[in-house]
């Protein structure tokens, strides 16, 4: 599992003209589920990225995590994040995970993230989406649950 985080102080996504998901201050998270992944993989980057400590103190370190300053979560699934460009042209997703078991992981995250406490907003799973971002700092790190 596979996951493209942003620092943000606004952001939101919208399908077909309309907002399903918008916060303030937090993090966005993109998604992308391998064919391999498990809930395991899910929980480990659901409580790595809740903690991540991203997020500046007064003192202008960045020391605080999502949790410790109650930040809002928006969680976006994002296959792309398992193409491979290693040959050709043509990105190839084949180490993406099939629809319905990508969806049942994706939404397992979305409540691993949810049980924390914070407010975590989506975006609709394969639909296209709009993504509305303003990045702070910018700070955009990638995670990945086998890489621990």
């Amino acid at each position: 599992m596979k996951a493209l985080v942003q620092r943000v102080t606004t952001a939101s996504v919208s399908v077909s003209g309309r907002v399903v998901g918008k916060i303030g201050r937090g993090l966005v998270v993109f998604v992308g589920v391998a064919r391999d992944d498990s809930e395991n993989d899910a929980r480990y980057l659901a409580n790595k990225i809740v903690n991540l400590r991203i997020f500046p103190t007064e003192a202008s370190k960045i020391d605080l995590s999502a949790l410790e300053i109650k930040g809002e979560i928006l969680i976006v699934s994002q296959f792309t994040l398992l193409a491979d460009l290693r040959k050709g042209r043509r990105p190839s997703f084949t180490e993406a995970a099939p629809p319905d078991k990508a969806r049942e992981l994706y939404d397992y995250f979305v409540d691993q993230v949810r049980s924390s406490g914070l407010k975590a907003e989506t975006g609709i799973f394969q639909e296209h989406m709009l993504v509305e971002i303003h990045n702070d700092g910018p700070v955009t790190l990638m995670l990945e649950s086998k890489i621990k």
